[in-house]
């Protein structure tokens, strides 16, 4: 593979993880929600999603899901789903805020934000027309294959997205955290939160 297009597909790449997407959205809402520890998870969650996408795509099954629309369809209904539960489960969270940081979360609540997180990244079915229309710009014929192309390209993605979304779920949890001195605060913020989560399942649902 040419170095001068991986340095392009590089570039291409923090463009693309440093504007503000649904995944970006998701992560922040996190961060605001259950703190800095949540923030970061929910953007390693997201880079997890990424890698099983490249995988994925390295197989051929971006392809497949792309010539089934119902496949598409019902990955995009299954990721709705999963964010109108979160929405609901954080409004609902925002009802008995108790006097904590949101740091000191049980480990049961960050292994699910990082679940959670990969799952409404794999239901996402942009992902998988991103790889499908964007990848193969950077191909190159001869030399290695397809597969390992695919590869080491998601490999890239992975790293600068979580670099950037790591950063951005930290900063979040941080500024959570500043603002957390009192319940009515943190309830106000759980709320917005749950906006955030639901805005993104009517986004996921209507737009097409």
């Amino acid at each position: 593979m040419d170095l001068s297009l991986l340095i392009a597909f590089a570039a291409a790449c923090v463009v693309i993880s440093v504007v503000p997407g649904p995944d970006m959205m998701f992560i922040i809402a996190n961060g605001i929600a259950r703190g800095r520890t949540a923030g970061v998870l929910a953007a390693l969650g997201m880079s997890t999603g990424i890698a099983v996408h490249t995988i994925a795509a390295a197989l051929g099954l971006g392809a497949l899901l792309q010539a089934a629309p119902i496949a598409l369809d019902a990955v995009r209904i299954v990721g709705a789903v999963f964010l109108v539960y979160l929405a609901i489960s954080t409004l609902r969270s925002a009802r008995h805020v108790a006097e904590v940081a949101p740091e000191r979360y049980g480990g049961r609540s960050l292994r699910r934000t990082y679940v959670m997180a990969v799952l409404t990244n794999l239901a996402n079915p942009k992902v998988i027309l991103f790889y499908i229309a964007f990848f193969p710009q950077f191909l190159t014929v001869g030399g290695w294959s397809t597969s390992v192309q695919f590869l080491v390209m998601g490999a890239i993605l992975v790293v600068i997205g979580f670099a950037v979304d790591g950063t951005v779920g930290f900063a979040s949890g941080a500024l959570s955290a500043l603002l957390l001195r009192r319940p009515a605060v943190q309830r106000w913020l759980n709320r917005l939160s749950a906006a955030i989560f639901g805005a993104l399942a009517v986004r996921l649902v209507a737009d097409r």
